[in-house]
């Protein structure tokens, strides 16, 4: 007897919550490419520092370890990216979570898969007062 299962459902995310992935996404120092990347596999973390960042058009400039990783912790505790687990436990590969698979579905409706859109002067200090400072929601 063949079971069947529920249909996928999306999750549904807050406002808020899309509004400030939006502006963390916009805000890193990251191009479109990686996300893209991350969307169909994980990427080392070594493929997206130094100059190798930037000949993989993953980053706008050369990064180092510890700059492109503080950048991607910021993103996971946000919600868009995720460490990749093997057998062993966790990597130093990264992948989007359900959260960023959505915010690029997004961009591909709003303009094609490079539409995410320039980080304002008001996208920045917001994003630096909720990274730092861990504002409420309700500011944000």
């Amino acid at each position: 007897m063949a079971s069947s299962y529920p249909p996928s459902q999306s999750i549904q995310y807050a406002r808020q919550t899309i509004l400030r992935a939006e502006r963390a996404a916009r805000c890193a120092p990251f191009r479109v490419k990686l996300y893209t990347t991350m969307r169909v596999q994980g990427v080392a973390l070594s493929s997206i520092t130094g100059t190798r960042g930037v000949q993989n058009g993953y980053t706008r400039r050369p990064l180092p370890e510890l700059m492109a990783e503080h950048e991607l912790a910021w993103l996971m505790q946000i919600g868009l990216l995720r460490r990749e687990v093997d057998g062993q436990g966790l990597t130093d590969s990264f992948r989007l979570t359900p959260l960023g698979r959505h915010l690029m579905e997004k961009w591909e409706q709003q303009g094609g898969i490079g539409y995410i859109g320039h980080a304002t002067w008001r996208d920045r200090l917001l994003n630096f007062l909720t990274r730092w400072f861990r504002l409420p929601s309700w500011l944000s």
